[in-house]
């Protein structure tokens, strides 16, 4: 009896998060509809690029640098590691030993691409 209580009463949290974001979120979606200008780009300059607040003349003179776009890569694969060091080792001393392993593995395979990354960015050619 008391497992059907708390089979029950287990999603009762969620269904309530999703009742109170459909209240939320359904009023003010139909109220901006009303609000909302209804003849879309009558001006033709609102769809110009603009560049500042001003119309850009000519074509773009620059070349985009992709000189940092590995570590940028390296950035985004430490983040993620972090995360789940952290949950690592905020759990490590309740671990069994033979739980080390598996992120020994982790991190070899992290440092791994790390280092293949470091090399692809010293080479210029490749930009």
């Amino acid at each position: 009896m008391i497992n059907e209580f708390v089979g029950s009463s287990a999603f009762e949290p969620l269904l309530l998060m999703l009742l109170f974001g459909i209240i939320g979120s359904v009023p003010l979606l139909i109220i901006s509809r009303f609000i909302s200008p209804k003849k879309r780009f009558t001006n033709p300059v609102k769809l110009l690029p603009m560049e500042c607040g001003q119309v850009p003349s000519g074509e773009g003179r620059t070349h985009f640098m992709m000189q940092y776009y590995s570590y940028v890569l390296m950035f985004v694969v430490f983040d993620v590691m972090a995360i789940f060091l952290y949950a690592w080792g905020s759990a490590a001393f309740g671990l069994a030993k033979t739980s080390t392993l598996p992120i020994m593995a982790f991190l070899g395979i992290l440092f791994a691409a790390m280092g293949y990354a470091m090399y692809l960015s010293g080479k210029k050619d490749i930009w």
